[in-house]
């Protein structure tokens, strides 16, 4: 892959998502980039991002899980079909499971590092490990299935 973001390769179409839509300027611009096997996200909260003073809000944690996740899912079907072309085929949420280990600090790095389980079709299977101080904070299990043409 190239050192473009996953992200930045969706079609144009298809990139406004609140979470990771680079054409939603409300949105958080979330990037990730392939690394070898994985998928690799950092995220910086705002001071606004807070469930309560020093924890960041636990929705929010699921959004990054849950975009990382699909660009994971994009970039992995991409992988296994061998395709050649820049574009990345583009993916939507069937489950989202999100398990909270600790809570999340605020004010420090978000690292979400994901793989694809199985890639089976148009369906791909992704788990997903958010991080913060060292710390491995929550953990998402995601099923990514494949917009159809039609949408």
């Amino acid at each position: 892959m190239s050192g473009k973001a996953i992200q930045e390769r969706y079609p144009k179409g298809y990139c406004h998502c609140y979470g990771c839509g680079t054409l939603n300027e409300h949105g958080l611009h979330i990037l990730s980039y392939w690394d070898g096997k994985e998928s690799v996200c950092e995220f910086h909260p705002r001071e606004y991002h807070i469930a309560m003073p020093g924890y960041v809000y636990g929705g929010l944690i699921a959004s990054l899980i849950d975009c990382h996740s699909i660009g994971t899912a994009a970039a992995a079907a991409h992988q296994d079909r061998d395709e050649t072309s820049e574009e990345l085929p583009r993916f939507v949420t069937a489950s989202l499971n999100i398990t909270y280990l600790k809570p999340t600090p605020a004010g420090e790095k978000i690292t979400i590092r994901a793989h694809a389980s199985e890639v089976k079709g148009r369906k791909v299977l992704v788990a997903a490990e958010l991080s913060a101080a060292g710390q491995v904070c929550a953990k998402g299990d995601v099923v990514a299935v494949e917009m159809p043409d039609s949408w």
